[in-house]
């Protein structure tokens, strides 16, 4: 097959050379990531649902997510959620196959609740939580395309990709700040610290500022002495990880600079995330689907979260897209690999409309070539992604 790949080179100083840079990591506590978190455990429920009982995925996208905020009030010591969170599921899906109909709504509602309960230790999904499942059939033309692919599923819609690699250092930096602060490690030693975490850095030439809010858990706090502690303590670990991973950098780290001490108003919540008191959630308005917001980079607006992992190119084009970037960039000399992939509705999703590769440095022939070849391949392999996602091992927010 002749793919419509096209390799563009750009002889330009690389991003990292840029004055001013600003990345975003919205943790897995976040309302938004937890809406992308349920819209995602809903579809791979459904996947696996779908497989046991036909051999095969059904049609379905799961990527509407609205999560209401409640009420609380919390207290150091105590407090309570007095008006619980609302979440709808909402999306469409196969319900019915002939005469047999599958419990959409349960699955949904089962999914929603394991995933709240594994991601945010606080939580009591019986007191704190309505889940309103409002999952409709799927839209006859749309199930026509998918039903439609059978080697190489058809495109749904007509729609891209973006792609890049490497990351940077303040990229890096936020990612793997969330993901210590959120690991089993910290959790065990500062089980004060919830799960609703917000990194975002501003890089101004070689000086890194990284300002965390993270909410704490009130039940888990004695006073406000006990709260700033907590807060320096997680403000040392996030300095020590800034040393490792920005080492030639000049790193100040920020922890939840709204706080105002003196008059005791501090960043407390009951159950670990400010979805409980004020703060809404929408899938999609969160991490693209490299864990980052990354204003300076191509970014796609999708909602990759919930989407079918069969063909909905909103969701394998942009996974594509990235890890396309990284291998092209690990097997050439390029400084810097960006990606663009274009689907066009009705046609195989191994065969886009246009597949632009920009190789960014003093790179050759070979290298352009090494590009092609390894664009060719990842789209030859395009549908192996599908499992990968409905096993959860590859992340989309």
């Amino acid at each position: 097959m002749a793919r419509n790949i096209v390799v563009e080179t750009m002889k330009r100083s690389p991003f990292t050379e840029t004055e001013v840079e600003i990345v975003e990591r919205k943790g897995v506590g976040h309302p938004d990531s937890l809406a992308d978190g349920i819209a995602e455990s809903v579809s791979r429920a459904l996947c696996r649902e779908y497989i046991e009982r036909f051999g095969r995925i059904l049609h379905h996208n799961t990527d509407e997510v609205q999560i209401v905020a409640g009420e609380s009030r919390p207290e150091f010591g105590g407090g309570e959620v007095i008006r619980p969170i609302y979440i709808l599921v909402t999306g469409r899906a196969t319900a019915y196959v002939g005469d047999e109909e599958i419990p959409v709504g349960t699955i949904a509602l089962e999914a929603a609740t394991e995933y709240l309960e594994e991601t945010v230790r606080h939580l009591d999904t019986e007191k704190h939580v309505v889940i309103e499942p409002k999952i409709g059939h799927g839209s006859a033309d749309l199930r026509d395309v998918f039903e439609r692919g059978e080697e190489v599923p058809l495109a749904n819609d007509t729609s891209f990709g973006v792609g890049y690699a490497p990351l940077t250092t303040t990229e890096r930096l936020v990612y793997e700040t969330e993901r210590k602060i959120n690991s089993p490690k910290l959790k065990k030693d500062l089980p004060e610290v919830g799960e609703d975490v917000k990194v975002m850095a501003l890089r101004e030439d070689n000086k890194i500022e990284l300002t965390v809010a993270a909410a704490m858990v009130s039940q888990r706090i004695d006073d406000i002495d006990h709260y700033i502690s907590v807060v320096e303590e997680l403000r040392d670990r996030v300095a020590d990880l800034a040393a490792e991973i920005a080492s030639d950098h000049d790193v100040e780290v920020h922890v939840n600079t709204a706080d105002d001490y003196d008059r005791e108003s501090v960043y407390l919540t009951v159950t670990g995330t400010s979805a409980e008191q004020g703060d809404d959630g929408s899938v999609g308005r969160g991490n693209r689907v490299n864990g980052l917001i990354t204003p300076f980079r191509p970014m796609s607006m999708e909602a990759a979260a919930g989407k079918n992992p069969v063909n909905h190119v909103g969701k394998l084009y942009n996974v594509l897209a990235h890890q396309m970037a990284r291998k092209i960039y690990e097997e050439t000399s390029a400084d810097e690999v960006y990606v663009r992939l274009l689907s066009q509705i009705g046609h195989p999703i191994d065969d886009p409309k246009a597949v632009d590769v920009h190789l960014v440095g003093d790179v050759s022939e070979e290298d352009e070539r090494v590009a092609r070849r390894v664009a060719d391949e990842l789209l030859e392999n395009i549908t192996e992604l599908t499992e990968r996602i409905v096993e959860g091992e590859i992340e989309v927010f």
